[in-house]
């Protein structure tokens, strides 16, 4: 029989154990179809796009965000994704595009078979991001969101960890959300980005509901400590569940937000080795 002082110090071990008994147990969080960003794949995409695609389809992925690499039109692209069964089902475009151009995004996404657009970096000052470059992107994605809805294109914004410096009551990204028209303007959630910023995910999840509709799903390494820089090296990108992104809570808060589209981004050197541990993660967790 365990004397009443040794009980003590292992209850908790014991509670540590369930808890990771619990994390394992329950339904399946993740319930929706594969995703990648093409980014992950940068370094490989120029050496072969063929080869790469046949690649990202021998790992289960379904689905896509991204564009037409180099030399090929969309209309290529598209073919070589379809004969895989990959749905690109979001591309980005820059900030001047958008800005200067919003009639060849529609072209570039229509020709791609994507129903969103996203865009992820608003230009600003290095040292600083400010109201005043809120307030421009408010403008911004307003009017370009209404001329890529008007054409059945759902524009989103994705966060990049800047946006999260304080303003008034909460921060700029919370003016950003604010001041633009959610008929027009939707929002990308990149969890680590959001973590590096100094940002909750899951908070801001609960906060903004349905304006997300898409995600970044990502991991940040232990123990780096964010900034506002919208930057860190590749090897703070670690596979996910391996990070300090409380996952399970973020797929969680995810699903209640209604968000149907995840794209894998592996932005390490190591995408060959990290993805498919991030896929088995991702078909294993549980809560």
């Amino acid at each position: 029989m365990l004397k009443p002082a040794h009980s003590l110090f292992l209850i908790p071990a014991l509670c540590a154990t369930l808890t990771s008994v619990s994390a394992q147990s329950g339904k399946p969080l993740y319930t929706f179809p594969l995703g990648v960003e093409s980014y992950t794949y940068r370094n490989q995409f120029p050496n072969g796009v063929a080869a790469t695609l046949d690649k990202i389809k021998a790992l289960g992925f379904t689905e896509m965000e991204g564009g037409a690499p180099k030399g090929l039109t969309p209309e290529e692209f598209k073919k070589m994704t379809d004969q895989r069964g990959i749905k690109i089902t979001a591309t980005g475009a820059g900030y001047d595009q958008l800005t200067k151009d919003p009639e060849s995004i529609v072209k570039n996404a229509k020709a791609l078979g994507a129903e969103y657009v996203m865009c992820a970096w608003i230009p600003h000052e290095k040292s600083k991001f400010t109201i005043d470059d809120a307030k421009k992107a408010v403008e911004v994605f307003n009017k370009a969101g209404k001329y890529l809805k008007d054409n059945d294109i759902t524009f989103c914004y994705h966060n990049h960890g800047y946006e999260f410096g304080p303003y008034e009551n909460g921060t700029l990204f919370d003016y950003i959300v604010q001041h633009t028209d959610p008929r027009y303007v939707s929002f990308e959630m990149d969890i680590l980005w959001a973590t590096h910023g100094g940002a909750n995910p899951v908070k801001l999840l609960e906060k903004y509901g349905s304006r997300w509709k898409l995600m970044h799903l990502k991991d940040l390494k232990k123990g780096i400590k964010g900034d506002l820089s919208g930057g860190t090296p590749p090897e703070n990108d670690v596979v996910l569940g391996d990070g300090q992104i409380d996952m399970p809570a973020v797929l969680k808060a995810a699903k209640k937000a209604g968000i149907k589209h995840y794209y894998i981004e592996d932005e390490s050197n190591q995408e060959d080795v990290q993805v498919p541990l991030s896929i088995a993660y991702l078909k294993k967790v549980k809560g």
